[in-house]
């Protein structure tokens, strides 16, 4: 070991000292050895732990060089030593895997043969397989060849059978099915043109065109002895249809497809039959409605109009208790509850010899005629596959209605039944419109449009008779409520009813024009009075008759019952003045005129105890009579008790308001209580109300 100057602390290895032991063979040259890289190397070596360990213990390399051999000759000669002892089992397993070596060789000369053998059954197999294929497809090619065929054969040949039912059978169930294998084969023929080259439907053809002409000349005789059954009197036609056409619509159809000229020829002998049945039923039924019907108005049945003029006690074919109605809705809105009530049957009512109203009529016709028409063009649809074909069969029973009510409506003057008949139509194309069936639009529309002018028209002769009405001949000297006026009222409240769902600006635009009218001839009726007080009262009584006809009609009166409890208020406060004037002029002349001065102001004329004296003694001394007075004109001057008892209790609690700012007065007056012992108590006046009050 050498340690390096100025570090003894750290060992060092000088590999330089070993490696210069080394001795080179004589026969070496320079030229055979290359030291280049010998110092890497060495550099390398010094971190190996096997090198450091034997340079630590101060070996050269030779002598380690000597003992690895030594110990690889050792460890040799061990392993031959080892071989001897088993040299015996090496022989034995030499052995062995020389006879494993011939099986395997035996095997595989075997699995040799067997690849050989799979590979010419896998030929086999595919083969096989390719022929299957194409006797699979030969196979489906034939049965497509045997069914195109089979149905070919099926569709042109023509049994015997088919024959005998189509040419001596009746028509029935098992006639239509025959017809339905006629018409397979029939639009067989003519669908496939490679079907119609072929020699085989040239022979059958002639034998089909003979059972097509016989098949349609058969079913349209069935068809026409059908018909003909539906012009029976007395015949249900909807029964008829449902219960015996429908089961041989097939017929239709067959008839459409391979006889048009006689499907054509069904179909218009079908028209002109319903036509004329409906036409003549729809004639029969309005005949006998009309001998049900009950005149309510005629041209003179106006509001405006006098009823003396007119001779009320003269119309003998109507009785007075119908009068009413032409102007009041009364039972009469019923028949708006009553749109899907089964429509009348004349001889059972006429048995009865009950009356009707022309809407109860009106209502009764158009609901037959909504059943007839839904019911025909449902049959239409089903049976022909048609609906235009509607409106061909029932031009007839259109014509026949319409030419009865061209002569019902210009004779029509009762605008009550007018505006029924207008909602009644509006609640039938509801109807129709719930039934999804459009085919009265057109019609229901027309006669909505024929109602309205008629209505505006007859509306109108009343707007006219009120502004035109003869004051002085309608004037009676009567301040209870006047009957032109109950007419208004009733006429008005029946059309706000009418309104009430439908909210029509129209006429309430016409309603607001006849308030109007009214408005201006009750006051020239008023004015014919001679005295104030009586065209108040006059005007008092018709207001409130006007106000308690609406309030009957319905909750809400709109605008019109406003305007009237307007003029009522109104026209309450005036008569309560007038009777209080009437009765205590001096008090609330006074009251008005210097019931508000102070005395303590210092004005020119004072109020004095000489001035009020007179006043409180006269009030004093009359006034229980005066009330009493008051209540009995009250009670004769308005024809509403309740309306004369509210009048009354206002005119009391205005009377109370002046005597007690009369009181006041005389408080403020130097030396007013000398009058106490003359003033009534307030509670004395308030008894009073009461005690009247209680009355009603």
């Amino acid at each position: 070991m050498v340690e390096v100057a100025g570090n003894t602390s750290k060992p060092f290895l000088d590999l330089g000292s070993f490696v210069g032991d080394l001795n080179v063979d004589d026969e070496t040259t320079s030229d055979d050895i290359s030291l280049e890289g010998l110092e890497e190397e060495l550099q390398e070596c010094q971190a190996d732990d096997v090198v450091a360990n034997i340079l630590s213990k101060g070996t050269t390399l030779r002598e380690y060089t000597k003992g690895v051999e030594n110990n690889l000759r050792q460890v040799e000669l061990d392993s031959i030593q080892d071989y001897i002892k088993e040299s015996d089992n090496l022989v034995s397993l030499h052995d062995q895997i020389r006879d494993c070596d011939m099986i395997l060789s035996q095997m595989e000369t075997l699995l040799s043969g067997f690849q050989a053998e799979i590979g010419s059954i896998s030929s086999d197999i595919k083969i096989l397989q390719e022929k299957s294929m194409d006797m699979g497809l030969r196979l489906k090619n034939r049965k497509v060849a045997e069914s195109k065929l089979a149905k070919f054969v099926e569709d042109i040949i023509v049994p015997p059978r088919m024959i005998d039912i189509i040419v001596d059978e009746e028509v029935n169930e098992e006639y239509m099915r025959t017809l339905e294998i006629l018409s397979k084969k029939l639009k067989c023929a003519d669908a496939d043109p490679t079907v119609k080259t072929s020699k085989a439907l040239k022979e059958v053809q002639p034998e089909l065109e003979k059972l097509r002409q016989k098949a349609v000349s058969k079913v349209f005789d069935f068809m026409v002895q059908k018909l003909y059954a539906l012009r029976k009197p007395k015949t249900n036609i909807q029964i008829l249809q449902q219960s015996v056409l429908l089961k041989y619509k097939y017929i239709l159809s067959f008839l459409k497809e391979h006889g048009k000229e006689v499907y054509l020829e069904v179909r218009a002998a079908y028209i002109d039959t319903m036509n004329k049945v409906l036409s003549a039923q729809f004639r029969a039924y309005i005949q006998a409605l009309e001998k049900l019907q009950l005149d309510i108005a005629t041209s003179n049945d106006l509001i405006g109009v006098e009823t003396r003029s007119t001779g009320l006690f003269s119309r003998g074919r109507e009785p007075l208790k119908n009068r009413s109605a032409v102007f009041a809705l009364g039972e009469r809105i019923n028949i708006l509850k009553e749109i899907d009530e089964p429509p009348l049957i004349p001889h059972i009512a006429e048995a009865s010899s009950k009356k009707y109203p022309y809407e109860v009529l009106f209502r009764s016709l158009h609901k037959l005629l909504m059943d007839s028409a839904s019911s025909e063009y449902l049959f239409c649809d089903d049976f022909f596959g048609e609906q235009t074909m509607f409106h061909d069969i029932f031009a007839g029973p259109f014509s026949v209605i319409d030419e009865h009510f061209g002569t019902i409506l210009p004779n029509s003057f009762d605008a009550i039944g007018l505006m029924l008949m207008i909602r009644i139509i509006h609640q039938h194309q509801l109807v129709m419109s719930r039934r999804r069936i459009p085919c009265l639009d057109s019609y229901l529309d027309k006669v909505n449009i024929a109602l309205w002018p008629r209505f505006k028209m007859v509306f109108d002769l009343h707007l006219h008779s009120l502004r035109n009405a003869n004051i002085r001949t309608l004037w009676e000297d009567d301040v209870h409520p006047h009957y032109v006026i109950r007419r208004y009222a009733e006429f008005s409240a029946s059309l706000i009813h009418l309104n009430v769902e439908y909210k029509d600006g129209q006429l309430e635009l016409n309603l607001e024009r006849l308030k109007m009218a009214v408005d201006d001839l009750l006051v020239k009726l008023s004015q014919i009075f001679a005295k104030q007080k009586l065209q108040t009262v006059f005007l008092i009584n018709n207001y409130d008759m006007i106000i308690s006809v609406l309030k009957e009609a319905g909750p809400d009166g709109g605008k019109i019952q406003q305007h009237f409890e307007e003029l009522l208020k109104n026209n309450t406060a005036i008569f309560v003045e007038e009777l209080l004037l009437e009765h205590f002029n001096d008090l609330i002349k006074f009251v008005k005129t210097r019931g508000s001065e102070d005395p303590s102001t210092g004005t020119e004329r004072p109020i004095t105890i000489a001035e009020v004296e007179p006043i409180v003694k006269d009030f004093a001394s009359r006034w229980k009579a005066a009330i009493e007075l008051m209540h009995n004109d009250v009670i004769t001057s308005f024809s509403n008790f309740l309306c004369g008892m509210d009048i009354l209790r206002a005119a009391l609690t205005q009377l109370l308001l002046y005597y007690t700012r009369l009181s006041d007065c005389i408080k403020r007056i130097n030396g007013g209580s000398t009058l106490n012992k003359d003033l009534v108590s307030i509670s004395s006046i308030m008894y009073e109300i009461r005690k009247y009050s209680r009355t009603f």
